[in-house]
Formats: C-alpha cells, structure tokens, sequence
C-alpha cells in the first residue's frame, strides 16, 4: 500500500499518513480507482484543529480491522476542509440531505462519479445511544452498495438534482433601508441570552460576523454587540493567559468550549473589538480585549516568516497522555514547563486577509506599531508568495510550498480587504493597488461566467476542476456563520475602492451583490452578518476623512500632533492619514480622494467629505470636531 499523504501540504493529511487505510488525497485518482474497481467512495472531511477528527482518527481510522473494510471494499479520499472550501461546502449540502446533525468530522458516502448517497459526521467504535458503529455503517453501505445499486445510484441522482434546483434559486431583493436593519436587529435581540451572552441555546459560537453588523447599525445594536462581545470577553471561552478565543462552547454559559483557537474569529474579534473602542472611548474593556489579542496573535499565530498559521489545536501531550484542554486549563505558571498544543502552519490566503484588515484597523485606531508591523509582514507574504506576478492566485501553502487547491471568492474579497486595510492605515496607496488588481480580476471573471442572481464577482481561477467534472459545483455560498461569504467580502472591497475614489462602478458592484442577498439575510440574520454590516454601511451617510501630514513631519510634539490624533478616533466610512508624497500617489494610482489634496503651510491639514464633497480644510483639532456637527 502506497502512502499518499505523506508529502501533503495539509498538516491534517499528514496526520493520517501513518493510517493503515489506504487514503488518496481529494483528486481525479481517488474517482478513476473507484470506477475501475467499481466500489463507492469514502470522502472523510475535517481539519488539523478538530477535536472529533482526532477522536475518529485514533479510535476507527487507526484500526486494523475497520482499515482492511475500508481498503477492501471502498477507495477512501481524506479533505481538508481549509485547503478545499468548495468540497467540503458541495459535500455539506449534500449531507443536510441525511442529517441535520452537520459538522466535522463530515463522513460521505458517494458513487465513484462522486455523488452523494448516504452521509454522517463522527461514527463511534461502538455502538451507543442509537448512533451505529462506523464498522456497522461500512458494512450496511457495502451490502447496500452490492444489493440494492439500483436504489442507491436513484438516491445519488435525487440528491444532486435537489442541490442543482436549489443553487438556482433567486433571492434578489431590494437594499434595506436603516428601518429595515433594525428590523433585523430586533430579530437578534430576540434571541439574545441576556444572563450569559450571544445568540440562541448551547452550543454557542462567537458569530463575529453578527457582532460587526451590530457594531455598525446604530446606537442601540451597537450596544447589543458590544455587551454580547464584553460577556464572552469575560468568560471561559477566552483564555485570559494568552488572550485568544476558543472556537466554541458547548454550554450556555461559554463553559467547557472547545479548546481549538482559529485565526478565522479571533482576527475577526479583533476588528469589532477596536470598532467598539473607537466609537466609546470610555469602553477601556474593550481597548484591553483588543490589545489581548494582537498580543495573542503576534505571540502565538504569526509565524517565523510573518504570515499567520490557520489555528492552534485543542490538544497536546500533557505526562505522555493527549489532553483535550488540559493545557488551556492551567494558569501561566502551570503552562511554563509545558509544550503549547501544536499550530497548524498551514497559510490560508483569506483567514490572512481577515488578520490583516482587523490588526491595520486596531493600529489606526490605537496608534499601535506592533499591530501594524504584523500586519504589514503578513501582506508582505502573501503578496511574495500567494499572489505571484500574472499567474493564479494561491488558496494555501506550508513551508513556502502552494497546495494545488484552488483559490476561492472569499480568499479574493478577503485579501483585497486587508490590503486596502492597510493601505488606509500605512498612506501606501500600493496596497490599494493591488487590491484593486485583485478585485478587478473577480469582477473580470464573472463578466466572463455570469453567476445565478447576478452578482458581480466570481473566482478568477475558476471552481473546483474535480467538482466541475463531476458537475457538482454549486455557486457562492452567501452564508456566512463564522465569517464574511466570499460575495461579502468582494462587496466590502468594491465598496471600499469606491470611497477611495476608484469609480463608480466598484460602488455599482457592491450594491448589486448585496441585493442578490438582501432579502434572504434580513430573513435569516444570525447567518448573513457579514452582508448586513455591509448593507448598514451603504445605508449610512459617506463621510470621508484624509488627513495630510508634510512629507517631513515627525509626529508627537510636532504641531498639529493632535488634528492626527483627532483623525483616529472620529468614525468615518473612511479615514486615513497620508504624507504629501502618499497623497499624490494615491491620486495618481486613480484614486480621486486624493487629488489636491495636501499640508498647509509646513502643518498637517484634515479634509473632511460627505460622498466626495468637502469642506474647506482644517488644521486644528477643535476645528475638525466642530466639523462632525456641522459637516
């Protein structure tokens, strides 16, 4: 038996490698095998951080007797989920089909043309409270798949007809006025857990997406996030020790989470943290939140080469034994002598973008270098590595080395929004620059193959080739539970290039992505936050804020140090702080905010717009806040 995983890129496929199942890697072999032999396949999806994943690992795919059923009687393919957001998000419609129980490890069943007849997600040794073992479930599909064919290949046609009619589905609506956000605000306050915090009953996750809407939708959903974010803030789902976010809790009250700690939500948590800051300067729990975690990701995510590991795992070897927690459960005296659980190193171009966008933010906001240098080292990275010069754009890489995965909508709308984060934060207009290259280039490809209910960005490099032949692609997925949809994050770009000054037609695209969603997400909000915080923002009065600063100016002590510490803190739908020299890069990168804009008479100047109309500039402090009540 050949050993295919050893040389993954995907540190959760080298896990298994030493499996005596003799897995493939998720590719044309695994299907061409199947046929050949004529035996379903197993498509097992999880990722390297995952708690039941590891439980599953050790207890069946380790096993010699469910391993020989497995090599004999299926052709098994092992996912990563992080490397292949599109399998696992194809093979997750398909299981809701048989279970409503979702999540991983996610277990498929299909035919060897890779159709769904049969799913689950952890299956026991044994068997207990009614869930069958996982050998029972072998060999119910084995029998099944030699006897009754007919009936299972009817089941694999039926399921792939019902996800094709319903990826056509239309749901474009019109954008929400600020009356109808609230409505959707209400819908969430409904079902907020007023002892504890967050949203409906165990178990519970953090819903960054949700909180960043509620941050932007007013006074009194600004208020809603930020007691939900302060409560868990306070509870055990934070480890206070090093500062992070676990993934999730399984009891109302945020106790006994689950210890993996994601990139995905603490960048996310992160950004909502400073937002709250900005708009409450007396809100300092949210100040310390925000600086715990730049400190727990640049102390423990951000690797040696400046780009951030995808997650740390639940469990490490504590007196020789694996620990679920055990690690997080001490103080910092208790983890002195102790190895951290293991990081997965592997480098996911969006889950980037996200850290990127939230640490330029806090840097703005605070004034922070550390966060800014963090952020800079990262797109630095990515842009070195992930975004080579005219060929396709990077999903993942381990050591330096890309996965064959193919990048997705969201790691185009993600990065291009952490570039022009920190565009925004730095006055380096090439980081906008290449945002817009990257947006374009979405823009471009959906011009090329329109999407269904028309919106206007697809992924340059195009869907899945495994699923495509299969004819098992489905389109972008608008949800966004745990983070902004890969439409969201296109939108929230092409929004941002459009307060910049790039164009209208970057305006014209956010606007229509965001209809094509708008009236299933005021119908479902706890699962389209991320499109509502953009809706809240295109619902909002434009208020741009450039502050320019002469090409000599130091910063504190220098005069008009203050105006430069007035522009941090007022909220803007844009607000940056530029050199002379930036500023006319930015004008002549076609970024029309910028243009003519500069210092007064050796001091910095601050000019204040509503939708590119401004107000005479001003060089004082008092002046630009008597602006915000005038202007």
């Amino acid at each position: 038996m050949g050993n295919r995983l050893a040389d993954a890129m995907s540190p959760y496929l080298r896990a298994h490698a030493s499996n005596p199942v003799d897995w493939y890697p998720w590719g044309e072999a695994a299907f061409t095998a199947a046929r050949e032999r004529d035996v379903p396949v197993l498509v097992s999806i999880g990722y390297a951080t995952c708690h039941w994943c590891h439980v599953m690992a050790r207890e069946s795919f380790s096993d010699d007797d469910v391993a020989r059923m497995l090599n004999d009687r299926f052709v098994a393919i092992k996912v990563d989920r992080e490397e292949h957001p599109e399998v696992d998000s194809s093979y997750l419609a398909a299981a809701s089909a048989f279970t409503r129980e979702l999540g991983w490890p996610l277990t498929i069943f299909a035919t060897p043309e890779g159709r769904t007849f049969y799913a689950g997600t952890y299956f026991p040794p044994q068997a207990v409270r009614g869930i069958p073992s996982f050998s029972q479930v072998l060999a119910a599909v084995d029998e099944a798949w030699r006897e009754r064919r007919e009936q299972l290949d009817e089941t694999a046609a039926a399921v792939a007809e019902a996800l094709a009619a319903a990826s056509g589905a239309e749901t474009e609506g019109e954008l929400p006025s600020t009356a109808r956000l609230q409505e959707a605000v209400a819908t969430l306050a409904a079902d907020e857990d007023r002892v504890h915090g967050g949203f409906g009953r165990a178990p519970k996750f953090p819903v960054a997406p949700v909180l960043g809407f509620l941050v932007e939708a007013g006074p009194r959903a600004r208020e809603l996030g930020a007691r939900t974010l302060k409560l868990m803030g306070a509870s055990p789902l934070r480890d206070v020790v090093e500062g992070g976010f676990f993934r999730y809790a399984t009891r109302a009250d945020w106790s006994e989470p689950h210890y993996e700690r994601m990139l995905i939500d603490n960048a996310q948590l992160l950004g909502v943290a400073a937002r709250i800051a900005r708009s409450d300067p007396g809100a300092q729990w949210a100040a310390s939140l925000a600086r715990g975690l730049v400190a727990f990701l640049t102390q423990s995510m951000q690797l040696a080469d400046g780009a951030f590991s995808s997650a740390q795992d639940s469990e490490s070897t504590i007196d020789g034994v694996r620990s679920e927690g055990g690690y997080y459960q001490r103080d910092a005296a208790g983890r002195a002598g102790l190895d951290p659980p293991a990081l997965d190193e592997k480098v996911l171009t969006g889950w980037n973008g996200l850290a990127i966008d939230s640490l330029a933010r806090t840097a703005f906001v605070f004034d922070d270098a550390v966060a800014l240098e963090a952020a800079r080292r990262a797109a630095d990275f990515l842009l070195e590595h992930h975004v080579p010069t005219g060929g396709r754009l990077v999903r993942a890489s381990l050591g330096g080395v890309a996965s064959p995965a193919t990048a997705t909508l969201e790691d185009t709308g993600m990065l291009a929004n952490g570039l022009l984060e920190l565009s925004v934060a730095t006055g380096a207009a090439v980081f906008a620059v290449r945002a817009r290259e990257l947006l374009d280039a979405a823009m471009a490809a959906a011009d090329r193959s329109p999407n269904p209910g028309g919106i206007p960005f697809a992924a340059p490099g195009g869907a899945d080739p495994v699923l495509a032949a299969r004819g098992l692609t489905m389109p972008a997925d608008p949800a966004e539970g745990v983070a902004p949809s890969g439409v969201t994050a296109c939108a929230d770009a092409a929004w941002k290039l459009y307060l910049l000054g790039a164009g209208d037609h970057y305006r014209e695209a956010a606007e229509s992505a965001m209809r094509a969603v708008a009236g299933i997400a005021l119908a479902r909000p706890i699962a389209f936050g991320g499109a509502l915080g953009l809706m809240a923002r295109l619902a909002a009065p434009i208020v741009q804020l450039v502050t320019v600063v002469p090409d000599s100016w130091g910063a504190d002590g220098e005069p008009g140090a203050a105006l430069v510490a007035a522009t941090r803190r007022h909220a803007a739908s844009v607000s940056t702080i530029v050199t002379d020299a930036q500023a006319r890069a930015f004008a002549d990168a076609g970024f029309e905010l910028f243009e003519g804009r500069s210092a007064h008479g050796g001091a910095p100047a601050a000019y204040r717009c509503r939708a590119f109309v401004c107000a005479m500039p001003v060089g004082d402090a008092d002046a630009l806040d008597a602006l915000v009540v005038r202007f």
